[in-house]
């Protein structure tokens, strides 16, 4: 089953020769042309070639904050693992493995790290925040180590806080450790930071955005008859790595698939009247897109074409209703509304829109806040979301259009313009 953040990864990193010629015309690796070597086009700058890093400053400041937010709850310390919270407050990006890395943010005092010895040096190279790294060898315990560290930082006892993504046996190992400390979530921690973006963050997510855009822009020009979804996953890759993102996902689904939002096993092809729809982001220096296409090669349907206009307002409703310190649930419920005025669903019933109206995104593809009913979340100045209020009809074609915006003090804010019509969808 093809999904979003995994389908054709490996597809960026082809060498220009393995990719099919539509491929190497989006990455500008075909013969011909002047102004290169042999003949070649000369390569254009990356758009990503002035963008700003994360800076270690503004990471002190996440710390300064989350450690606030710690004394007034009384937790002595957070206890962050490898992924996207560990890159947020300290910079390093490292994978998860079975071997424990982890940080240990006090509510005062500088943090500290624990990692296996012989991954030290690369855990470095990307360390934003304090010195303080303990590693541990093959036979000693990381628990030990992290135990230590508090004990160093004066923590005894009380409560250590746990981001919502840390695996248990890294909980269960650190209690195991010592029986002093009590371990909660800390969930509301981590949120009550991450969910505003800074200005910094939001340039690398408008840069990010800006990519995926350009990218689908050179590959709806290069789709043509026959070609399966591997052929435009790999443009699609192509161009976003020549733009200078990385990429991320490039979910490409045709014909009847497209009913189905995270794709089919059924062999797919584009003919003459096919559906396309496209889900595809990148990320620049960690921070994500997320844009979704639907257009029809060839001739479309008055069908086809109803149904493409039905979700583009859903779009724009979704916009309209985004209210500060409203919260943003009421987004999905006025979606919602609109759709089965309109004959869809009722609710998530199928034909109509199955899922939530939008998510939150950032260092994540998906963070909250959700635009789904029930969520209470108010709506505040620096949040990001995504708006992809599709429709999906099963045994026929599915439709999404998708563009990520974030809030302002004057209103909501799309990093890219939505799609003008099915004729002109990108």
């Amino acid at each position: 089953m093809a999904t979003r953040r995994e389908f054709l990864r490996q597809a960026a990193a082809l060498p220009a020769a393995a990719l099919p010629p539509a491929a190497r015309i989006a990455r500008g690796a075909g013969a011909g042309g002047a102004g290169g070597a042999g003949g070649a086009p000369a390569p254009r700058p990356a758009r990503t070639a002035g963008a700003v890093p994360i800076t270690a400053a503004e990471r002190q400041g996440r710390v300064a904050r989350v450690q606030q937010l710690m004394r007034g709850r009384r937790i002595a310390a957070l206890l962050i693992e490898s992924g996207s919270t560990l890159d947020y407050f300290t910079g390093i990006d490292w994978h998860r493995s079975e071997r424990a890395t982890v940080a240990l943010i006090p509510a005062r005092g500088a943090p500290f790290v624990v990692t296996p010895a012989f991954e030290e040096p690369s855990v470095r190279e990307s360390l934003k925040v304090g010195e303080d790294v303990r590693p541990w060898n093959e036979h000693d315990s990381p628990f030990e180590r992290i135990v230590g560290g508090l004990r160093d930082r004066g923590i005894r006892s009380g409560l250590i806080a746990v981001e919502p993504t840390v695996r248990y046996f890294i909980v269960d190992g650190v209690r195991r450790a010592s029986s002093a400390y009590h371990m909660v979530a800390g969930d509301e921690l981590v949120r009550a930071c991450r969910l505003l973006k800074s200005p910094a963050e939001l340039a690398l997510m408008q840069l990010a955005n800006d990519v995926t855009l350009a990218a689908l822009r050179r590959t709806h020009a290069a789709v043509e008859p026959g070609m399966r979804p591997a052929d435009i996953a790999a443009i699609m890759n192509a161009a976003t790595s020549a733009l200078g993102g990385r990429p991320e996902f490039a979910l490409v689904l045709l014909n009847e698939a497209s009913a189905y939002p995270h794709g089919s096993h059924q062999p797919q092809q584009v003919r003459e009247g096919s559906l396309v729809l496209m889900d595809c982001g990148c990320t620049v220096h960690g921070y994500q897109s997320d844009i979704s296409r639907t257009w029809v090669h060839g001739t479309p349907s008055e069908r086809q074409r109803s149904v493409w206009d039905t979700v583009k307002r859903g779009q724009q409703i979704a916009l309209e209703h985004a209210v500060l310190c409203q919260p943003v649930g009421r987004i999905d419920d006025a979606v919602r509304r609109y759709y089965e005025r309109a004959g869809w669903g009722p609710g998530y019933r199928l034909p109509g829109l199955s899922h939530r109206t939008g998510h939150g995104i950032g260092l994540d593809g998906h963070e909250p806040a959700d635009l789904v009913h029930g969520d209470e979340t108010p709506l505040a100045a620096g949040m990001c979301f995504s708006d992809e209020p599709g429709l999906y009809i099963p045994g026929e074609f599915g439709v999404r259009l998708e563009d990520c915006w974030h809030m302002t003090a004057a209103g909501p804010q799309t990093f890219t313009p939505l799609a003008k019509s099915l004729d002109e969808p990108v």
